[in-house]
């Protein structure tokens, strides 16, 4: 969520049975909290996503969205900036750990990842969910790690093992249960399909987030990538400020909690899980975030889950831990 994402989350490559051993895997309150509290608000997305959307059009909400984002992280990094400059700088040898900002190829990748992940998605998905309910967007969604382990397959040359194979055939059957009756018994197969194409475009921005992160910290090329969306969905201004004018103020108030909390304090937060968990244990949690979202639909929206659709939805969650399982 992503989602952004929220939404969307930073992600890092895949830990190797040596990296499992080192890295310290503790059940502390604050990241515990971190990761609750980053489920949430990717889940509470899609719902805001469903509420705006009624007066904000699909590029001008994700512009709006991303515009609160940006100015978020950007003060965040330049808050930590000056954390940074007032520390003492290390006095034994050896390289000073700063972050430093990308350049040539890598910058030019990060912008690319920016403007499919906060500029092709969110537009993609705000499309969606004009057409589809919050709890259908989510869990259709939520395939994208299979996504990305097919195209891992397919593109890097991983094995294809049985339990992927199996897995990719459960969560097509759930995908199909829930393009056929829609998860609050409607299906708009326009709807559908942009749903499955934000799925798409988040599986290419982990693919490609995986191999820049080993050059790029998480927090700057979370800044970076929004400050690229942003400028990408420069063109859809004028609706912006137009709708501005027309909308009521609690749409206008829940894009920017889009902004602000879905995509730079989750996205921050979760940072904060990666770096105390292994990527294996966090990406687990947000198996949480699609029935957090239907809970959140069914109370907030009124949007009441098919029976049928549960079922998909069930399906799909089995299929993708199945498939992503270590």
């Amino acid at each position: 969520m992503t989602s952004a994402q929220l939404t969307a989350a930073p992600s890092r490559p895949q830990d190797t049975e040596g990296d499992r051993d080192r890295a310290p895997y503790t059940r502390s309150g604050p990241t515990v909290a971190a990761a609750g509290i980053t489920v949430l608000l990717w889940a509470s997305a899609f719902v805001g996503i469903r509420f705006a959307g009624h007066d904000y059009s699909p590029g001008a909400m994700a512009l709006g969205r991303m515009v609160a984002a940006s100015v978020a992280l950007s003060v965040f990094v330049a808050f930590t900036a000056r954390l940074r400059r007032d520390r003492p700088r290390p006095t034994a040898p050896g390289p000073d750990r700063r972050a430093a900002l990308p350049r040539g190829g890598t910058l030019g990748l990060v912008a690319l990842w920016g403007v499919a992940w906060f500029g092709g998605y969110n537009v993609a998905l705000n499309a969606a969910e004009r057409l589809v309910d919050a709890g259908t967007a989510a869990l259709l969604v939520a395939v994208a790690p299979i996504l990305v382990a097919v195209a891992a397959v397919l593109v890097l040359g991983e094995r294809l093992t049985g339990r992927l194979g199996t897995g990719v055939a459960i969560a097509f059957v759930g995908v199909a249960l829930i393009a056929a009756s829609g998860f609050t018994g409607h299906a708009d197969k326009v709807g559908v399909g942009l749903a499955v194409l934000s799925a798409l475009l988040y599986a290419f921005g982990v693919l490609l987030q995986k191999r820049l992160l080993a050059r790029v910290d998480a927090v700057t090329m979370t800044w970076l990538g929004a400050l690229a969306g942003t400028a990408a969905l420069l063109p859809f201004a004028p609706a912006l400020l137009g709708q501005l004018v027309a909308a009521p103020l609690s749409s206008t108030l829940g894009m920017l909690y889009l902004g602000v909390f879905p995509t730079a304090i989750g996205f921050l937060a979760w940072g904060y899980v990666l770096s105390r968990w292994t990527a294996g244990r966090t990406t687990a949690a947000t198996y949480l975030v699609p029935p957090v979202t239907v809970l959140l639909s069914w109370t907030l929206l009124d949007e009441v889950p098919a029976p049928l659709a549960l079922l998909g939805g069930a399906l799909c969650l089995t299929g993708v831990v199945l498939a992503t399982r270590r």
